[in-house]
């Protein structure tokens, strides 16, 4: 692996108890880049995030951030490297009890000693860089998709991590929404020199931003490359995907056993 490279996933194996995820799946993450993490539903984006946070753990092979390898991590050690980790969850992720203000203010208050004032000025600092430090006495339950999705990276960077992870960003989004988390995502990778993963099945909005793309199917990276090259693949499943073409690799069903024999017919012929 590339030794600028901040996260090191290599040849992971992953299986649930009735479905294998991923089968030897390696992936180098570049500091200060901003990487596209891409694929169909169910392709595995979010158990990758599971695996290189530690709440999951390869079977064979091994994630490493900032070369220290998650799956041999004690608890404590765990915790300190999660802290060079900042999460924008899916749908803002936001305590719906607590003010904008004391959503971004948590991690703070959770993990450091930080005095009440140091507190207030770096939790208006990041409302600011996100453009909502007006909403900050505002309810999770007064603010839009979008505003919940910047109050959930305003809480993100709140710790000034190494890496930021988000979670589909554009999800349900409006268009403008959309181009506001985008542009969001760059300027802030680009001015506080952090490393971003972006995990998303908008490959529309998503290509905007990033400078990398790994493209997962079938338990592997079936493509990877810059975001142009990846625009332009020739690779028919991620044509398919980009295009979102409804035929081609991927497929609508989840592949399972006989439909005619689950429902107990006895002739299969004009089922199968």
């Amino acid at each position: 692996m590339a030794i600028d490279s901040i996260v090191e996933i290599d040849d992971v194996h992953f299986a649930f108890p009735t479905r294998e995820i991923f089968s030897g799946i390696s992936a180098a993450i570049p500091r200060g880049s901003i990487v596209g993490i891409m694929g169909a539903s169910g392709s595995g984006k979010t158990t990758l995030l599971r695996l290189i946070g530690g709440q999951l753990l390869p079977q064979r092979g091994s994630i490493r951030i900032d070369g220290e390898a998650i799956n041999t991590l004690d608890r404590n050690d765990l915790y300190r490297v999660r802290r060079k980790i900042g999460m924008q969850f899916q749908q803002g992720g936001l305590f719906t009890d607590l003010s904008v203000f004391e959503n971004v203010a948590f991690p703070m208050r959770e993990k450091t000693n930080l005095p009440g004032r140091m507190i207030r000025d770096v939790v208006l600092m990041k409302l600011n860089a996100v453009g909502l430090r007006g909403a900050a006495q505002l309810m999770p339950s007064e603010l839009s998709g979008g505003m919940a999705r910047r109050v959930g990276l305003a809480r993100a960077i709140a710790m000034d991590p190494d890496l930021i992870i988000y979670d589909e960003p554009f999800s349900g989004l409006d268009p403008i929404s959309c181009n506001v988390i985008g542009n969001l995502i760059r300027s802030l990778n680009d001015a506080l020199g952090v490393t971003s993963i972006v995990v998303s099945y908008d490959a529309k909005e998503a290509l905007k931003v990033i400078d990398h793309v790994y493209f997962i199917g079938s338990g592997k990276v079936v493509a990877q490359g810059p975001t142009e090259s990846i625009r332009h693949s020739d690779d028919p499943l991620v044509r398919q995907f980009i295009r979102a073409d409804p035929d081609g690799p991927i497929a609508f069903h989840l592949a399972g056993g006989s439909y005619a024999r689950e429902l107990g017919l006895q002739s299969t012929a004009s089922i199968e």
